[in-house]
């Protein structure tokens, strides 16, 4: 909470100075549970408590807002709906914070703190060791397709400077029904090793009413946003130079605001592959264009949306030519791209 006046601060100042040690002491009693150092778990467990303290102030919003509906019934179904949302976002921040230890597990329990070296990094216009399964080469375009929805994204000749690292900027527009429902900015950065990494995104989430004349695309949120060095936002990385099966890593680094984690599930892909799992919802004619025992197949899925993942699949030359989100039932296919010949054949 934002304090604003300069009398509250010093009338609590005996109380925040107390709140501000017992904090410490938890987490160094968090951090060193059992004579190991466990900063992730630590994370976890500060994030719940950061969730469970904003669903109260959700809550009391809410409530206050109830307060003010004149009609009897309506006000008695507004505060009926204010404790059914406490009681389903409480359960969200349980399931998080156990989303968020089971990841320790495999990601470890050191801190995430990655060291960015600008040397380390390559023109990202002119890399000197692209990554071929993330071609981030200047005019690049894709285009995905997913019954009304279409996603176009595209390599624009712009940069962005983020913690001394000359980021490009790749543009991706996602389209419901001929309106852009989803604009955002990504900016990658290809390391000198072959790893790109993730240094943010700018998002903007856009809706169209009934009504509206013109009907316009309006924006209604930017959640998701983020840049590293902002905030305490840190880079991760997109795609690694050598991926191998199992491999697990930190996509998006925004605490309580963009937590994607990555898993490496085969790097030797083809269809069929033989596991009913990494098959469902694949296109056989899309795999048999890309793949021939080479496609990488990945993992995806945030720490803020428990048991919701998407599996991506990554061709030579290509990158994600695929798509899958298993809960909505839905594959978000590559249906054309203007750098590779095998793109000629694909149809919407």
């Amino acid at each position: 909470m934002n304090v604003t006046s300069s009398g509250r601060i010093e009338w609590h100042g005996l109380r925040l100075a107390r709140g501000v040690l017992a904090l410490g002491l938890v987490f160094a009693t968090l951090v060193h549970a059992g004579g190991k150092d466990k900063f992730c778990t630590a994370t976890a467990r500060m994030l719940f408590g950061a969730c469970k303290a904003g669903v109260d102030d959700d809550t009391l919003v809410a409530k206050a807002i109830c307060t003010n509906v004149a009609d009897a019934i309506q006000r008695a179904t507004c505060f009926q709906q204010a404790q059914t949302d406490r009681a389903e976002a409480k359960q969200l921040c349980a399931d998080q914070k156990a989303t968020r230890i089971a990841t320790c597990t495999q990601l470890g329990e050191g801190r995430y703190d990655p060291t960015i070296d600008p040397a380390a990094f390559d023109d990202p216009k002119q890399p000197t060791n692209p990554n071929p399964y993330f071609p981030i080469a200047l005019g690049n375009r894709w285009e995905y397709l997913a019954g009304n929805e279409s996603d176009v994204v595209e390599i624009v000749d712009e940069t962005k400077l983020i913690d001394g690292v000359h980021c490009i900027v790749a543009r991706d527009l996602v389209s419901h029904d001929g309106f852009v429902a989803e604009a955002t900015d990504d900016w990658y950065a290809p390391a000198k090793n072959g790893d790109v990494w993730y240094f943010g995104e700018e998002v903007k989430d856009n809706e169209t009413f009934p009504g509206d004349d013109p009907v316009r695309p309006e924006l209604v949120s930017i959640d998701g946003s983020f840049k590293a060095g902002r905030n305490g936002d840190k880079p991760g990385i997109i795609f690694l130079a050598s991926p191998k099966v199992g491999d697990v890593y930190v996509e998006e680094a925004s605490l309580g605001n963009a937590e994607d984690v990555t898993e490496i599930l085969s790097t030797t892909y083809a269809y069929p592959s033989g596991d009913p799992e990494l098959d469902d919802l694949v296109p056989p004619g899309l795999a048999a264009t890309f793949c021939a025992g080479d496609c990488v197949v990945t993992k995806n899925y945030s720490l803020l949306e428990p048991d919701i993942f998407a599996r991506k699949y990554y061709a030579r030359g290509v990158g994600v030519f695929l798509e899958v989100e298993p809960d909505e039932n839905k594959a978000i296919r590559l249906v054309s791209c203007n750098f590779d010949m095998r793109c000629a054949s694909l149809t919407p």
